[in-house]
């Protein structure tokens, strides 16, 4: 789905991107960046149709969606807790002696 077509289905649907970002607990900066490729993820791409289509019908999505325990995402690359990073740094001896079991260790 384009994203000029996903944001005629997030308009139907009353919500601004900002609307759904916040609904569906996703970072709006993540669909901001769908507007930089002019894609949509498919899996978006259905609940803003469908939030759309219920919208027109008269059917109060946001009693669906309240529903639904919803964890937030964390942002790519994140850690244990939300922090960003691998393993802590540690210092690299570079002159130890160059043997296959020093290697490994």
């Amino acid at each position: 789905m384009t994203y000029t077509e996903f944001l005629r289905h997030v308009g139907k649907a009353g919500l601004t991107v900002k609307g759904f970002a916040d609904l569906i607990k996703m970072n709006c900066v993540s669909l901001s960046n769908c507007a930089k490729k002019d894609e949509v993820p498919s899996h978006l791409a259905v609940i803003a149709a469908l939030m759309g289509e219920m919208a027109d019908k008269g059917v109060d999505y946001r009693s669906v969606v309240a529903r639904i325990e919803i964890a937030r995402k964390k942002p790519r690359g994140a850690g244990k807790e939300g922090r960003f990073g691998g393993d802590p740094e540690r210092e690299l001896d570079f002159f130890k002696s160059d043997t296959v079991e020093d290697r490994h260790q």
